[in-house]
């Protein structure tokens, strides 16, 4: 008979057996990625997954068992962080192409690292001729990444502009690009202004389009209102413009449509947190307790055609390797954190009531997370040489997504015809 220590001995060797089988599945999973969410070839991640099978099956064949494992798990941790190097490295923007699938003569579609002020960062450039104007996205967050969305909603800007899309600092492919806990609005203007005279030089322009959405519209309009001799016109959508009231009104929002609904449980947890402003640790978590809410609403509102949202499929781009798919979750979470406390005090309303170039507004009529009211106090007390609000009926806070087409004629036979050779 099996004695009771000997018998919880082997017990304990068998949980720990499967406890180590199961981190081993786990540490597969960098190579099991690379073919559905990466831009890595089958040269290179079919060996890696070779070298994973012979590595699982010597974890069962190597004896003693515990020498299986550790080499086993050894083996797999090397393989999965050669996996994420991969991935990184083969990250790419897709070619722009002709009617036979290539490479089309004139277009430029890269994804690269530029210095500014100092540190690298990420931007892509696509267009198909290089001698069409040059249009600065700027995207929302701020920490947010948008390289893919923009990519799929905005492609038919590629036509008439030379698009280049700006991985911030703290952000996606520059998630490291700095210390995240100095980045202020101020090193932004900074880096985007530097970012907008490596563009003049490169593609032999003076001034660059700027199209902002939600924090980067508000990014945009600190840009324009400082350095307006670099700039054709300014696009705003999702536009940010007084974030504490802004958000206490989102809050409040929140709040009643909790009651009408009777969530006990979000009424609890938005009155145990109270309105914005908030400081410190867990912003970005406070502020997802109420926007979530508002981007529910706008996604349940039939008056809105398509709420955009595609994050799977935007993860698995080829722009990201796996290490950026990590990063796209810690900017919006961690550099807002750092950043958005330094933006209560921002009110155009108040602060860029003068702008020195065309500003076009595209608005989504039904816009709840950006609430068109302030859009309109707003532009009735600019003073620019140009201003335009163009709605759109069928959207909420993303209309270049949920109407892109018609975005993209906008952006074209609106603000390019009226503005181009100014």
């Amino acid at each position: 008979m099996t004695s009771t220590p000997t018998l919880l001995k082997r017990i304990l060797s068998l949980l720990v057996s499967v406890l180590a089988f199961v981190i081993s599945l786990l540490l597969c999973l960098p190579v099991i990625l690379l073919p559905p969410a990466t831009a890595v070839p089958a040269w290179a991640w079919i060996p890696l997954a070779a070298a994973e099978m012979a590595l699982l099956v010597l974890f069962f064949r190597l004896q003693p068992a515990w020498k299986g494992a550790a080499a086993s798990l050894a083996g797999l941790l090397l393989v999965g962080v050669l996996a994420v190097g991969a991935s990184q490295a083969f990250a790419k923007t897709p070619p722009i192409t002709d009617a036979q699938g290539k490479p089309l003569p004139g277009s430029i579609a890269t994804l690269e690292q530029v210095t500014l002020n100092g540190s690298r960062q990420w931007v892509s450039i696509r267009g198909k001729d290089t001698s069409k104007p040059v249009l600065l996205f700027l995207a929302g967050g701020p920490g947010g990444s948008q390289l893919a969305t923009a990519r799929y909603a905005l492609g038919g800007l590629e036509e008439h502009f030379v698009v280049v899309n700006w991985e911030q600092p703290g952000a996606g492919k520059s998630f490291d690009a700095v210390d995240r806990s100095t980045i202020t609005p101020e090193r932004y203007i900074a880096d985007a202004r530097a970012l907008v005279l490596l563009l003049r030089e490169r593609f032999g322009q003076d001034k660059v389009y700027v199209l902002g959405e939600s924090w980067g519209s508000a990014l945009g309009v600190m840009l324009v209102q400082r350095h307006p001799e670099l700039f054709h016109a300014f696009v705003g959508t999702g536009q940010m413009v007084a974030f504490l009231e802004n958000d206490r009104m989102c809050y409040d929002f929140a709040l009643n449509w909790a009651r009408e609904r009777g969530d006990a449980k979000k009424i609890e947890t938005l009155t145990r947190q109270g309105p914005p402003p908030y400081y410190g640790k867990n912003v970005a978590w406070q502020e997802a307790a109420f926007l979530m809410d508002t981007f529910n609403y706008m996604n349940a509102n039939p008056a809105i055609a398509d709420n955009g949202a595609n994050t799977f499929r935007d993860l698995a781009a080829p722009e990201y390797g796996l290490y950026d798919k990590v990063s796209w979750f810690r900017g919006v979470l961690e550099t807002l954190d750092v950043v958005y406390p330094q933006l209560w005090d921002v009110d155009f309303r108040q602060q860029a009531t003068k702008l020195a170039v065309p500003v076009y507004f595209l608005i989504g009529r039904h816009d709840v997370n950006a609430p068109t009211v302030l859009t309109e106090q707003y532009f009735a007390v600019l003073d620019a040489p140009h201003k335009e609000i163009v709605w759109f009926e069928h959207s909420g806070h993303t209309p270049w997504v949920s109407e892109s087409d018609r975005f993209v004629e906008v952006m074209v036979n609106t603000v390019l015809a009226q503005t181009q050779g100014r």
